[in-house]
């Protein structure tokens, strides 16, 4: 990781945050017309659920093309985030999304133990994500009932 040269508010990482999340909505295109990746620093780490740990942009960019390969659309629902400061480097973004994976559709809440409830921890130093680790049921189609006992049967 970097040696930190700027100071950063609690804000400013909350719109680096807010533009990722954007980013992804738009097929990895950020505001400014540019890629996802390019909110990443050079050695920054995201991890996500039954994929792993992706270590720099490269890998980062293949775990994006993996996931987003599997995604038709997404929505995140930006005016129900929670947003969870630490005073530092980190915050947290708790929200919900809609979308459709090859799958099938998904909303947060339809059903209630379904996808599209997620927690993000970021990491955001020098205007760039250094670390974003993915906390969601990636079985955005429900289809994964089978192997829970209080699932089974529903879909």
């Amino acid at each position: 990781m970097a040696v930190t040269t700027q100071t950063m508010t609690d804000e400013q990482r909350k719109s680096v945050a807010l533009e990722y999340l954007k980013a992804f909505d738009n097929g990895g295109v950020t505001s400014t017309g540019g890629s996802i990746l390019d909110l990443f620093a050079d050695d920054a780490q995201v991890c996500f659920p039954k994929w792993g740990l992706a270590g720099g942009k490269e890998e980062i960019g293949r775990l994006f093309g993996d996931v987003g390969g599997t995604l038709k659309s997404i929505k995140h629902h930006y005016a129900e985030f929670t947003w969870v400061f630490s005073g530092g480097d980190l915050l947290v973004v708790e929200g919900t999304s809609h979308g459709e994976h090859r799958d099938g559709p998904w909303r947060a809440g339809v059903p209630e133990w379904g996808a599209g409830r997620w927690c993000d921890v970021f990491e955001i130093r020098d205007f760039k994500i250094q670390r974003c680790f993915i906390y969601l049921d990636p079985d955005y189609a429900g289809q994964d009932t089978d192997r829970y006992p209080w699932l089974k049967g529903q879909s």
